[in-house]
């Protein structure tokens, strides 16, 4: 009998792979979906049980709601639309971890999604995205999935093809 290591406590860290079927799978459980509360005015979320120590939520968008620009630092993850349609914005781009304030992002790094209902992405560390409902008049509901547990949401503010760090927010401020 061997005792946990840190290679055993690696190996049953969730994949990419993992984390987008763990949504995937809870985004089809229509039960839960309809459960969520929804505001008008802005967004609600519950936490949820992800796979392997995951941290994992279900969102809910009203009309014209979004992120902003963010990343989630070392966790990797995936999200998935379960209603309405969502879009994504995200950069092509490896940014440096630390020790910036602002960049001037280069052209052609600018990627564009529309995820409706059953479409969801995976994505690593350090992805710099926001998500928006553009919707006019439908609330979007999704589910996102993340591992580790995210240690801290960095946010920045984006004009042209200037990104510049903002705040960096732990778990504490969320509280």
């Amino acid at each position: 009998m061997s005792s946990p290591g840190v290679s055993a406590r690696a190996a049953q860290a969730p994949t990419q792979a993992e984390l987008l079927d763990f949504v995937r799978r809870t985004a089809a459980d229509a039960e839960l979906i309809a459960s969520l509360p929804l505001d008008p005015e802005g967004r609600t979320w519950v936490r949820l049980e992800g796979p392997g120590g995951s941290e994992a939520w279900l969102i809910g968008w009203p009309p014209g709601t979004g992120t902003g620009w963010h990343d989630h630092a070392e966790s990797v993850g995936a999200f998935l639309t379960a209603s309405g349609e969502l879009k994504e914005n995200s950069l092509a781009a490896r940014l440096p971890t630390d020790g910036w304030k602002t960049l001037e992002l280069t052209d052609g790094v600018d990627r564009e999604r529309r995820l409706p209902a059953g479409q969801g992405r995976a994505f690593g560390r350090h992805h710099v995205h926001e998500v928006l409902n553009e919707s006019t008049d439908r609330h979007a509901i999704s589910v996102h999935a993340y591992y580790p547990p995210l240690p801290q949401i960095r946010r920045y503010s984006r004009t042209g093809q200037v990104l510049r760090l903002e705040q960096a927010e732990r778990p504490e401020d969320w509280q």
